[in-house]
């Protein structure tokens, strides 16, 4: 498999921006449980309009985020992994995987309860921190995997949006949507006609935006809507959706996730952990993560590669699929941000991030301690 430049460029922006992403996550609950926890969790919650700070980073900032994801996806439909339906197989079933058993694996635990909303909670792999530990183990790691887990993060996370606009949108107010919808349809009737300046997408998507977040569908949604009506073209250096898409990486990368990440794990450690972890929620997303995530991926994936509905590429093995799968299970900032919309309860929302913060740790670490180790095995065979 080839890596274009911007497919490079976009792992090597996620690389750093994982790392960073982990010392922002590190820092946040350092503060958040020392002397300082009072001023540093209501600076989170200071008014800015008519707003708090962490609804503008959730519900604006991250409508960029998305932006981002939906340029990507975009990309990978037209010139990457996904363009031929063969080689897309692959990671599509992987992600599809990936999604239902962690699921299943949660609505198993919280059937009939109050927590069962949640279901959504494990079902996305975070792009940033899971390439981020992937780059750790620096060139023994083959191009063809970094673009499975990469392809596999944004399918998943794709699942995660439609998710949210079908399932986390409580109350809609059909004017505003309509409003919304049909800015976009303007949008793509621009795209038709070849209108090639970026300016009147951007400002078209700010009030696609502002009527999305008034409609009761949450507004992220906005930023993949957005992706989709920007021109392609040929995908060259030219093109201004691959411009954009270059533009937003290293803001996306070290302000704008930084900045979740900061905010969304201001989190308190209560002294009952024992007690959450045996919590059903709790169960359902530490189970969901770090089992459901490798068990679903790698069985789908075993699936299409022995229906023929894909073929494995000839430098990956389903050792490596596997090692993919663990790190599938870092789930963080997709997981957060649907916990946020499937709960209304402080303390469950405060204990379902402690939980997907330790599922992802969990995950994180069995999953680089299994490719180093294969990955290294296979040099040494090399060598000799």
């Amino acid at each position: 498999m080839k890596a274009t430049q911007l497919f490079k460029s976009f792992f090597d922006s996620e690389k750093a921006g994982g790392l960073v992403l982990l010392i922002c996550t590190v820092v946040s609950l350092i503060i958040s449980n020392s002397a300082f926890s009072g001023a540093y969790l209501s600076m989170w919650h200071f008014e800015i309009g008519s707003h708090s700070a962490d609804h503008w980073i959730n519900d604006g900032l991250m409508a960029i985020f998305f932006l981002l994801i939906g340029l990507e996806l975009e990309r990978e439909v037209y010139i990457g992994e996904l363009s031929k339906i063969r080689d897309a197989m692959l990671p599509i079933s992987g992600a599809l995987g990936g999604m239902l058993i962690p699921a299943l694996l949660y609505f198993a635990f919280n059937f009939g309860t109050k927590t069962q909303h949640g279901i959504g909670i494990p079902m996305a792999t975070d792009i940033a921190f899971a390439i981020g530990i992937l780059s750790l183990l620096g060139n023994k790691v083959p191009v063809s995997l970094k673009i499975f887990l990469t392809a596999l993060a944004v399918i998943d996370d794709l699942g995660a949006i439609v998710l949210i606009a079908v399932f986390y949108t409580k109350t809609i107010y059909f004017t505003n949507l309509i409003i919304s919808l049909s800015i976009f349809g303007v949008l793509l009737v621009m795209n038709r006609l070849k209108v090639k300046i970026l300016l009147p997408y951007l400002i078209g998507g700010v009030f696609m935006w502002y009527y999305m977040l008034n409609s009761g569908v949450h507004a992220t949604i906005t930023g993949v809507l957005l992706a989709f009506a920007i021109p392609f073209g040929d995908g060259s250096s030219k093109t201004i959706s691959y411009q954009l898409q270059h533009y937003l990486h290293k803001p996306v990368a070290f302000i704008i996730i930084p900045l979740f990440a900061l905010s969304n794990t201001a989190i308190v450690i209560g002294k009952d952990l024992i007690h959450t972890i045996s919590e059903n929620y709790s169960l359902g997303i530490i189970f969901g993560l770090v089992l459901g995530k490798p068990i679903g991926i790698v069985t789908f994936s075993y699936l299409a590669v022995k229906t023929k509905l894909t073929t494995l590429p000839e430098d990956l093995n389903w050792q490596k699929i596997i090692g993919v799968g663990l790190l599938g299970g870092i789930g963080f900032t997709m997981s957060i941000f649907v916990t946020l919309l499937a709960f209304d309860d402080n303390e469950i929302i405060n204990n379902s991030k402690v939980m997907i913060l330790m599922a992802s740790l969990i995950s994180g670490v069995i999953g680089f301690i299994w490719l180093y180790k294969i990955l290294s095995n296979e040099k040494n065979i090399e060598i000799e």
